[in-house]
């Protein structure tokens, strides 16, 4: 394993991007209201990047609006002058699934809804019920490769690829559609998740805010940060990471596992007695949910992402990387197109913390100037790929499409 030595400056004005493109295109001489459906607004990707859509739609000229049970994300819509409506659509329940479907004919009637879109199967369910209903265009976004191991969990996820379009979040997901739902490239589009370079900026995060973070998590001045950010969930590797810094056993490491346990509690007693087995209560901080993730990026060495099962997309190291920050993913699920082994980050087989361990030390081994080069690439890589200004752009252009604007 290696990573570039190549010298340069770490700063984002410096990275070389694509040419702009208006991330919110009108809508011809049109006014459409896009109605989104999605079961929560508590937290996560799909959450975000829905909210992200909403604002662009409003900015665009057009009419947002979204359905879900709610949750805290709900009042972020008012900020871009966007419209919730609460409707219990996180319910599997099908008599409740019909009730939506109902309900939904209402508000697409109500508020003249041109195109709705759905962002889960069973809200996918009662908006597709909905749309037919009423003649208007059905869009579905596969946020994850819905697994499926019964004829019936297969017919259950089927809906997602009902849509007039779908859209696939990385390569991994258009190709699992693709193949196990015989979608063809009429209907499917590839639309990476966006990272949001305006705030995920090393020169936007103050020292102040980083001191904050210091304070609050308690870190030594002396140790070098390992980050891990995600909920914490036995699929997100935070016991291969563990394992992995006490195979490392260094005295100037220490591990921040950044993520809500979300009611796991179980879990989270289960890693509180692994760092107490393995002795590491000096180097291993379980820190719980942050406010601050830019903040936090810019505090760590290196950002792992540990999972053992595939990433749809990989949000947090996308993001790390738009901070400058080398990273290290477990080879599965959209890594090839997020991280450029040995250039912005370091790949390593999943499961297996001997290998995290030997890239951990890389990693942190690495001369200012190579730290430097790393960084810039991994920049370079999220400006030109994976912004929330291109993820804006294309998904209105589908709606354009399908709306004939």
């Amino acid at each position: 394993m290696s990573i570039s030595d190549s010298a340069g400056t770490l700063a984002s004005d410096d990275v070389a991007v694509n040419p702009p493109v208006d991330p919110y295109p009108l809508f011809g001489n049109g006014r459409p209201t896009i109605l989104q459906v999605i079961p929560t607004l508590v937290t996560g990707g799909a959450e975000r990047g829905c909210i992200d859509i909403a604002a662009a739609v409003q900015r665009a000229g057009g009419s947002a609006i979204v359905v879900s049970a709610g949750g805290p994300m709900a009042r972020e819509l008012e900020r871009y002058g966007a419209k919730h409506i609460t409707l219990p659509v996180q319910s599997k329940n099908p008599i409740t699934m019909r009730r939506n479907a109902d309900k939904l004919v209402q508000i697409i009637r109500e508020h003249r809804v041109d195109l709705i879109h759905a962002r889960s199967r069973a809200p996918a369910w009662s908006a597709m019920w909905a749309a037919r209903r009423t003649g208007i265009p059905f869009v579905t976004t596969f946020h994850a490769p819905y697994n499926f191991k019964s004829r019936l969990k297969r017919w259950y996820n089927s809906v997602m690829a009902q849509g007039d379009r779908i859209i696939a979040v990385s390569g991994f997901v258009y190709d699992h559609v693709a193949q196990n739902y015989g979608v063809g490239p009429d209907r499917l589009r590839l639309i990476h998740r966006g990272v949001d370079v305006d705030i995920m900026s090393p020169d936007k995060v103050s020292q102040a805010r980083m001191a904050q973070l210091i304070q609050q998590w308690r870190l030594p001045e002396d140790q070098r940060i390992v980050l891990l950010p995600g909920r914490l969930t036995r699929w997100k590797g935070q016991t291969l990471l563990i394992d992995a810094i006490a195979r490392l056993s260094r005295a100037d490491v220490r591990a921040v596992l950044v993520g809500d346990d979300q009611g796991r509690t179980e879990y989270r007693q289960e890693l509180e007695e692994q760092i107490r087995r393995l002795n590491l209560g000096g180097h291993v901080t379980i820190a719980g949910h942050c406010n601050d993730m830019a903040a936090a990026y810019m505090l760590s060495d290196v950002v792992v992402s540990a999972s053992t099962e595939p990433e749809a997309f990989g949000r947090i190291i996308a993001e790390a990387q738009a901070m400058g920050r080398p990273v290290i993913v477990t080879n599965l699920g959209a890594v090839k197109e997020t991280v450029i082994d040995g250039t912005t980050g370091l790949v390593v087989p999943p499961n297996d913390p001997e290998a995290m361990a030997k890239a951990i030390r890389a990693a942190l081994d690495l001369d200012p100037l190579q730290r430097q080069a790393v960084g810039m690439d991994g920049m370079r890589h999220v400006r030109e790929n994976f912004t929330k200004a291109g993820m804006c752009h294309a998904t209105l252009s589908v709606y354009a499409e399908l709306l004939g604007k």
